[in-house]
């Protein structure tokens, strides 16, 4: 076993490395990347019926839920605080602000993983295309943030998700590590 080689049990584990020297902005997207390339590792090979399923009683977490509520933190951060944008949430609502978590019963896991997929390529752009000091001001904050802190910030999110993702998997099917 090199080090290397995090978790013997999922042979198809291809997560990209990150390497052991580097640059800030290539240390900090390779970490972030490393973290969303979990998150596929973990959702790959599940049925609608176990992406849906509240594996870790009494959490009502399930890995659906978790792909839904990462796609809205990354348009959240990155496209309405960081640069702006006038997009709308998108699984939550004021009526519901639950409803990431939640899925409805009729919520396709697959349609909902394409799109946690498309907010990370858009975060990705906008991670590229700003220095990492560039500022800007969250929504009803009263401070400003850097793009160096906001990377850290999404970083965090994912890696305590992550740890949720792994209890949720092997409750599922008893795959774990990683």
């Amino acid at each position: 076993m090199t080090d290397d080689d995090f978790s013997p049990t999922w042979a198809d584990d291809d997560r990209p490395r990150i390497p052991r020297v580097a640059g800030e902005r290539e240390a900090l997207t390779a970490y972030l990347e490393y973290y969303r390339a979990t998150v596929e590792m973990k959702c790959r090979g599940v049925t609608r019926e176990q992406a849906r399923t509240r594996a870790m009683p009494p959490s009502t977490l399930s890995l659906h839920g978790m792909v839904r509520h990462l796609a809205g933190v990354e348009r959240w951060w990155f496209q309405q605080n960081f640069e702006r944008r006038d997009v709308p949430f998108l699984f939550i609502t004021t009526d519901n602000p639950n409803l990431d978590f939640d899925p409805p019963s009729d919520a396709d896991f697959e349609t909902d993983l394409e799109a946690w997929r498309a907010e990370c390529a858009v975060s990705r752009e906008i991670v590229a295309a700003h220095g990492l000091g560039v500022t800007a001001r969250p929504l009803d904050w009263y401070e400003d943030i850097d793009l160096r802190w906001l990377v850290l910030r999404i970083i965090t999110e994912y890696a305590q998700h992550c740890g949720h993702l792994d209890l949720l998997r092997e409750g599922i099917d008893g795959r774990v590590g990683a």
